[in-house]
């Protein structure tokens, strides 16, 4: 039985959602209009929004892998320059973007990934979460890094929650992740992750729901997705949508994410198993370096169409341009108070094509499907 808002009109059927689907938009706000007193009504809260209601999807998380693979899938992975002193890491030769690909695997799966170095410096290839031997633990101290022109193989592996000898549990991979360079300008790759070498990684569980749109910030020193200050990118779904957010700190500082009008759980997820559940409701959270989490909302619920704005909640920080808009448009693609006229071709599935070839720099990404188990 399909639920519909009394308002907007959204109507969500109980069955498999659509194709997973990625949008951004950029430049939509000028940095004047997170620092200025004027353009504040810009983001004043929207009065007698209706409800987006969203019925529990069934496109889930499945098996990972194809029969008679072993559960194995390769990819390959490049390194490369970009404008500015920036590198980056992409599916295919000079298209390296800043985050890298959004990779997504299934508790269960081996991923073997051949990363080639266009750079003119020594790179690797260095993630966390997952189980992986210690030639693929992109350092120097393993040996497991790549030398300019060059190319390695690096090994990840997922699995499933299990009980250990003695009756203690081990915890499965599923959780929201991520992978970086590890050894350029330091041992500890901090010249790479300043200059982008990264980008965020799923794994999902078996059963898992899966979301319409994915975004992916980086809180980046004082950066997000290292674009300029005032500069980070817009996001944009429409009302009743399933939206993820993975968020990565890196860098010096402590950040503290918030979007405004939307809520989730506070778990592996962002959702809540059943109404006894009882994980924390929160709309913020506080990350340190290497920290990552995800969870997924429904773009408007309860709150409407609107630009809803996204920030660290560290005041200068959001002062100092670390904030976002999540533009949420009614079913007809409208905005209330905002003019999307020009905005054609900036949503749905529009990725991390951007800037004077910096790829992905300073917008969002969604999941590539090359990336994903099919």
């Amino acid at each position: 039985m399909p639920f519909a808002s009394p308002q907007w009109g959204v109507t969500t059927e109980w069955g498999t959602m659509t194709e997973v689907g990625r949008g951004t938009t950029r430049g939509l706000f000028s940095r004047r209009a997170f620092t200025t007193a004027a353009t504040a009504a810009a983001f004043a809260p929207l009065v007698g929004a209706g409800q987006a209601d969203a019925a529990p999807s069934d496109k889930v998380a499945g098996k990972p892998g194809k029969p008679g693979n072993d559960d194995v899938r390769r990819m390959t992975l490049y390194a490369e320059k970009l404008p500015n002193n920036m590198l980056g890491y992409g599916l295919e030769p000079g298209k390296a973007t800043i985050p890298g690909p959004l990779i997504e695997m299934v508790e269960g799966e081996t991923l073997e990934i051949e990363l080639v170095n266009n750079t003119d410096v020594t790179a690797s290839l260095h993630v966390h979460g997952v189980d992986y031997e210690f030639t693929s633990d992109g350092t120097r101290m393993s040996d497991s890094v790549v030398e300019p022109g060059g190319r390695r193989t690096y090994v990840w592996r997922t699995h499933a929650p299990g009980r250990r000898p003695g009756g203690t549990i081990e915890p499965g991979s599923a959780g929201y992740w991520h992978y970086h360079d590890h050894v350029v300008g330091t041992d500890h790759g901090t010249g790479g992750i300043k200059r982008g070498l990264y980008g965020a990684l799923v794994v999902r569980r078996k059963g898992d729901i899966l979301p319409d749109k994915q975004f992916v910030v980086f809180f980046t020193d004082m950066t997000v997705n290292n674009a300029s200050p005032g500069e980070a990118p817009h996001f944009m779904a429409t009302i009743g949508e399933r939206v993820e957010f993975i968020v990565v700190t890196h860098g010096d500082f402590f950040h503290t994410w918030h979007l405004h009008g939307h809520r989730w759980a506070d778990n592996r997820t962002g959702l809540l198993e059943s109404p006894q559940d009882p994980s924390r409701i929160i709309d913020t959270k506080t990350t340190g370096p290497a920290e990552s989490f995800g969870f997924q909302v429904i773009a408007g619920e309860r709150v409407g169409p609107g630009a809803w704005m996204y920030h660290c909640h560290v005041q200068s920080h959001s002062d100092m341009g670390m904030a976002g808009v999540f533009m949420v448009a009614d079913k007809n693609g409208n905005v209330p108070g905002h003019d999307m006229g020009g905005m054609s071709g900036m949503t749905g599935t529009g990725g991390m094509g951007g800037m004077g070839g910096m790829g992905g720099m300073g917008s969002g990404t969604g999941s590539d499907m090359s990336t994903m188990p099919h």
